[in-house]
């Protein structure tokens, strides 16, 4: 009965897997006992299916059943017992409680050198698992170290061609992405998808896991078609595969659409997510992670596609949903409140975009802490609202801190740091600091011209308000320049417009998704969604 419901879950029927797995345990407890080691890990595979199917705080609660019942059994020390830690680490993040998880991981990586060596697999596995954790609090610089470090181990001990080993290099080569080395992260992938098409075979999962990573990286560097062509071939081949309801089909759906966007197509994006949406509700049911992932996206396309009343509503929708079924210190719940944030400054509704701003800045301060890539963003929305009534003098203020944490965290040419580059322009130039504005926009231009060399910016690439959410689903906003300047400096502005904006077009990581938004309109709003990245927790 365990190895069907097994089966079950490869196939995607969860809810099927679920309920067979339920009557295993009953039996397990009856005819074995509650204790038996058997008992133990029925426990632990429904666990590992209310997790898929976004049940995070019914996992938390069995597995730390199994964590208690194990450690008076088999002790402290035993490698089932340090399984289960682990397995409650991946539920503490999977709940947004990341700093928890990375602190229970640590305590399990620690145990498994000790007791099983540097180099046992089960101790690899912790090492791999932290690195996502490193990369969900954004701490990418650690992440890329730790994978290095990783990889390196599974290389020399598992050799180049184990799933471990690609796994590894799969996630490094996230970490390179989000440390803005998108070229790096390409060659890596290509290479890691090319060694599983060998090894693993062009249909299995992994291998269409890396391709989807693939296709991020193309996006990230402006390479639309080819991520469009590679992620067409994904979804085909998952739903010749897996059906086309099972869960990783709709997240391919999901990632198409944000390449729909990127090309322009809004419409077909729209479409497309709206099917995803209505699949994920059906399937999962209208209150599992993915289907408000699904909500989140589509209520950004209906704002890139001038739908503001639609994206305030299902912005408001998601956000109640998250409240209640995350709390309101989760992610993604922070999330929902940034983006609905920017749907009020769309709508002119300032004075309730100010107040969410300081709120969601105020959490995310003392959630994630004051110097976290996420709280910098707030602080940069926070601005917007200030720029909007025309507070310049506490928008300048707040965006050259934002400016200057972002140089010393993410670096000068982050896509984040460069946003904030051509945010503060505009502020420099609303207070009549042409000087100031002018070094900046130098600043910029010389990006530019390291990235393209002589060729000009196309002052018909331009757009006048730009938003775009970023790799973790929120969006920030550009200041709309056209209807919140004075005559005066118009055209100091349209010529920021002409170099600081194409520059920030061309060298900004815009274009993501894992469940939000993008589009490329150039009259309206360019709104991203965020990538959906496979990092590999075992």
């Amino acid at each position: 009965m365990a190895n069907i419901a097994f089966c079950y879950k490869e196939l995607g029927k969860h809810t099927e897997a679920i309920q067979l797995e339920i009557e295993v345990l009953n039996l397990q407890k009856k005819i074995l006992g509650n204790e038996h080691p058997d008992t133990l890990w029925s426990m632990a595979n429904l666990a590992t299916s209310w997790k898929i199917l976004g049940k995070h705080a019914d996992a938390e609660q069995l597995e730390i059943e199994v964590l208690d019942l194990r450690r008076r059994i088999l002790g402290n020390e035993h490698p089932d017992t340090l399984q289960s830690m682990a397995n409650l680490a991946i539920s503490l993040k999977n709940l947004g409680k990341h700093k928890d998880a990375e602190e229970l991981e640590i305590i399990v990586l620690e145990l498994r050198k000790r007791i099983l060596g540097n180099e046992h697999r089960d101790t690899l596995r912790s090492m791999a698992n932290l690195v996502v954790l490193y990369t969900n609090l954004s701490k990418y610089t650690q992440a890329e170290q730790l994978g290095n470090e990783v990889l390196d181990l599974r290389k020399r001990i598992l050799g180049n061609e184990h799933r471990d080993t690609l796994q590894s290099m799969c996630n490094l080569a996230i970490s390179y992405t989000n440390l803005g080395k998108h070229i790096d992260a390409e060659q890596l992938e290509i290479e890691v998808v090319n060694l599983q098409k060998r090894t693993l075979g062009k249909e299995h999962p992994a291998t269409l896991q890396c391709m989807t990573n693939l296709a991020i990286s193309y996006m990230n560097l402006d390479k639309y078609t080819h991520a469009e062509q590679l992620q067409i071939e994904v979804l085909n081949l998952q739903k010749s595969i897996l059906g086309s309801k099972h869960p990783n089909t709709l997240q391919s759906m999901a990632n198409l659409a944000i390449s729909l966007k990127n090309l322009g197509k809004h419409i077909d994006a729209e479409q497309l997510e709206t099917e995803v949406l209505d699949l994920r509700k059906r399937i999962l049911g209208d209150e599992h992670h993915s289907t408000l992932q699904s909500m989140s996206n589509l209520a950004v396309s209906f704002a890139n596609l001038g739908k503001l009343t639609n994206a305030e509503q299902l912005g408001i929708e998601v956000l109640n949903l998250n409240k209640r079924i995350l709390g309101n210190e989760h992610h993604d719940t922070l999330q929902s409140m940034a983006n609905l944030t920017v749907f009020y400054i769309k709508l002119g509704k300032f004075t309730d975009a100010e107040q969410l701003g300081i709120e969601v800045l105020d959490l995310k301060k003392r959630i994630l802490g004051d110097e976290h890539p996420d709280t910098l963003r707030s602080m940069a929305n926070l601005a917007i609202c200030f720029k909007n009534q025309y507070k310049h003098t506490d928008a300048e203020q707040l965006e050259i801190e934002v400016l200057d944490l972002q140089k010393r965290i993410l670096g000068n040419e982050h896509h984040d740091t460069l946003r904030s580059m051509a945010n503060l322009i505009i502020s420099y130039t609303n207070l009549g600091k042409h000087t100031d504005a002018a070094q900046l926009r130098m600043e910029l231009l010389n990006l530019w011209k390291r990235h393209h060399g002589n060729e000009q910016p196309d002052k018909h690439q331009t757009v006048d308000n730009f938003i775009t959410p970023n790799a973790n689903n929120e969006i920030c906003e550009t200041e709309n320049i056209a209807n919140r300047v004075t005559l005066k400096y118009k055209d100091c502005i349209l010529d920021v417009i002409k170099s600081a904006k194409v520059v920030m077009k061309s060298l900004i990581l815009r274009k993501h998704d894992k469940n939000v938004i993008n589009s490329n309109n150039q009259n309206f709003s360019d709104m991203v969604i965020s990538p959906f990245l496979f990092h590999i927790l075992k």
